[in-house]
């Protein structure tokens, strides 16, 4: 019986994902990051996200987020980015612990990735206002920090800012 293959030893990149190996490790955010939403008071939050792969045509991503002042736990995401082959078309697949799944997809462009909901569907309970769009950035700073911005529409209310938070890389 052939066992598992070795845990420890990292397979190589899909050339598929090459595109976005900028994004791969894990990154904590510093300084907090800033939520507001017309709806809500401001906030700020740490987050940690980790963005893998193991060798498939895809990346792996899981973003974990904690009050800033309190460590509370917050807003949990985790998913997939898929690149259509041999072009710069990327799809990111979102599970949260809202009750929210979406895709959006857009485009990679050097080290930003630029991406829009184009689908939104969440579970019979979930909180109202219900979100009804996403939209957001992804790029490296000059400074090899990870930045996203996240604008969000709801039932109630036309896209707006709601997330901005910049990542120091901690592992590759």
């Amino acid at each position: 019986m052939a066992g598992l293959p070795n845990a420890a030893a990292s397979p190589p990149l899909n050339p598929v994902v090459s595109q976005l190996a900028w994004m791969l490790g894990t990154w904590v955010s510093e300084p907090a990051g800033e939520g507001q939403f017309p709806t809500i008071p401001p906030f700020r939050y740490m987050e940690e996200a980790t963005i893998t792969h193991v060798g498939q045509p895809m990346l792996n991503f899981m973003f974990c987020a904690s009050n800033a002042e309190t460590g509370k736990p917050m807003h949990r995401e985790c998913g997939f980015i898929r690149i259509k082959p041999g072009t710069n078309h990327v799809a990111f697949i979102s599970a949260q612990n809202t009750g929210v799944v979406e895709v959006e997809e857009g485009e990679v462009e050097g080290e930003q990735l630029s991406l829009t909901s184009n689908s939104v569907s969440r579970i019979s309970f979930a909180k109202e206002p219900h979100v009804t769009q996403i939209s957001r950035k992804f790029r490296l700073t000059p400074e090899g920090k990870l930045e996203q911005t996240v604008f969000m529409a709801t039932a109630s209310q036309s896209l707006a800012p709601h997330l901005h938070v910049t990542y120091r890389k901690v592992t590759s």
